[in-house]
């Protein structure tokens, strides 16, 4: 039996230059960090491989740069990268590498939808002709915008609008891999792959596939190996006919920040007394708000920033099993996780395929879906992805439009303004002592990555929750329903947008107990059946 075990250097030396390499990643979750290095080495002391095409489609590499991406971010070794998402942190920590290269027009990136992304690996496994799709109409990713380019270098066009039986569609080519890097948790001597020990299986036989069919080749990055069949059949996740090289990384991570968690991979359970609540401040009234729109088993998408708390808010009341949290790395149930964790979940019920959960998101299959948001404009479209001011404090669009572009209820939130806001909360209202510099509500956004023409135009139910208000987009436009107790709806609502907001002729006060820290007594509503 001839071995397919390569030492990372070996793997290294096989990428060609010039070569298309598909990437799984999730972030933080599922990185082959330790084969990116050893390709980020082989170029730093030889100057190959060169001009890669990298695709990725969530991301590769934790928030702040780190790892992932960042291995391969160096001028001349990479030539274009097409990713779903990018390394993104604070405005305090330093740029990523690979933002820089961005920024100095050294590399053509473009961002496109994660979904996409995935059914453009399928359809390249399949040899068909490219997606063909309404995700993504009249957001950044249409050609009538920046069609997904994401700086000057970016000059070829990787998206087209068409017109298919008199309706607009978004057409995207494929893209053929010569190289799939994934990664696993054991590998036998003849290469099936298993999955046990990680938090999401995302796309890695989907990439596998791909560049098989393609003839190219597969590297699998495991922690152990074991001897050849004796991996359970149905525990192979990754055939041994999909996988030409093995490498093996015996201190391969779960995640960024975690060496193992068995509750991630759902070896065990947590106990919800684990988990601490959340501290009271307006990041929790804002996170108790959205909870409110939620519905007693409703199936519910949760996407990263002050969103990624109602799970806590829930445990916290009590209501930990109302709803099933479905988020896009795979994880069906359980409770989805934050910070570097955020993709995975302890006590998942299931972990599905990243591209299949993405088929699920993009015919809104699922009840609700709570997002953030960066700006707001008059229109109601949403921007999450770009701000040219600090570009690497946004990591991109990741599942944003695949999750937003046909969702039947959308709950964003977020702060109504930025840039030194200071708040108190005393005896059941808000205080502001120091208003933000920078609206958030503003006239028009930078990056449409929710569009509010089509979300009228389909009648989605979409819902904008900050700190001091809440705000309804209905066919007139932006309507303010509900005002924070201690806020003035005209001083700082209206007098701090920049945006036209109309107001409610039926203008409520925001419940009193969100701005008190006992706990809200929440009683999520039943969901009216589908059938």
């Amino acid at each position: 039996m001839t071995t397919k075990i390569l030492s990372f250097d070996d793997a290294a030396a096989r990428i060609p230059d010039r070569a298309t390499v598909f990437v799984s990643s999730s972030s933080a979750l599922g990185c082959p960090d330790r084969t990116l290095r050893a390709i980020g080495e082989r170029f730093e002391s030889s100057g190959l491989p060169r001009d890669l095409d990298l695709f990725l489609p969530i991301a590769a590499g934790d928030m702040y740069g780190i790892k992932g991406i960042d291995y391969l971010a160096k001028p001349g070794l990479i030539r274009r990268v097409i990713a779903g998402s990018y390394p993104s942190g604070p405005s305090s920590m330093p740029s990523p590498a690979i933002w820089q290269m961005i920024g100095n027009d050294e590399v053509a990136a473009y961002n496109l939808p994660s979904g996409i992304l995935f059914d453009m690996v399928r359809n390249a496994a399949g040899r068909r002709a490219g997606v063909l799709t309404r995700v993504g109409l009249d957001t950044f990713v249409d050609p009538r915008r920046q069609g997904g380019k994401m700086n000057a270098a970016a000059k070829e066009d990787i998206v087209r609008l068409v017109d298919f039986q008199g309706e607009e569609w978004l057409h995207f080519p494929n893209v053929v891999p010569d190289v799939a890097i994934i990664r696993g948790t054991t590998a036998d001597e003849r290469g099936n792959i298993s999955m046990e020990h990680e938090g999401a299986y995302l796309g890695v036989l989907d990439l596998a596939l791909a560049a098989r069919n393609a003839g190219g080749f597969v590297i699998a990055q495991v922690k152990r190996l074991t001897s050849a069949s004796s991996l359970p059949p149905q525990r192979v996740y990754v055939p041994s006919t999909l996988v030409d090289f093995v490498v093996v990384d015996p201190d391969q991570w779960q995640t960024t920040e975690t060496p193992y968690d068995p509750a991630i991979s759902g070896e065990v359970r947590r106990p919800l007394s684990s988990f601490t609540d959340v501290p009271f401040g307006p990041d929790k009234v804002i996170a108790r708000r959205a909870a409110l729109e939620l519905c007693q088993g409703d199936a519910v998408n949760l996407g990263f920033g002050i969103s990624a708390l109602v799970p806590r808010i829930l445990i916290e009341e009590g209501q930990a099993e109302a709803v099933s949290w479905v988020i896009e790395q795979g994880a069906v149930g359980g409770v989805p996780l934050d910070g570097f964790a955020f993709g995975c979940a302890a006590n998942a019920q299931a972990i599905i395929p990243s591209p299949i959960q993405f088929t699920y998101f993009q015919s809104g299959g699922e009840d609700c879906g709570l997002l953030s948001f960066l700006e707001v404009d008059s229109d109601g479209n949403v921007n999450v992805s770009r701000l040219s001011a600090k570009p690497h404090v946004t990591a991109g669009v990741g599942g944003f439009i695949d999750i937003t572009s046909h969702g039947r209820k959308l709950v964003f939130s977020g702060y109504f303004t930025a840039g030194g806001l200071r708040l108190d909360i005393d005896d059941g209202e808000l205080r502001i002592r120091q208003e933000g510099k920078f609206p958030k509500f503003v006239e028009e956004v930078e990056h449409v990555t929710f569009s509010g023409r089509r979300g009228r135009a389909q009648g989605q139910d979409v819902t904008y929750v900050t700190e001091r208000c809440v705000i309804k987009l209905t066919e007139r436009g932006l309507m303010v329903t509900e005002v924070a107790p201690g806020v003035d709806v005209v001083r700082d609502v209206l007098g701090q947008a920049k945006a036209t907001l109309m107001v409610s002729d039926d203008l409520k006060t925001m419940d009193d107990r969100l701005f008190r820290p006992d706990k809200i007594q929440l009683s999520p509503t039943p969901r009216k059946s589908r059938v």
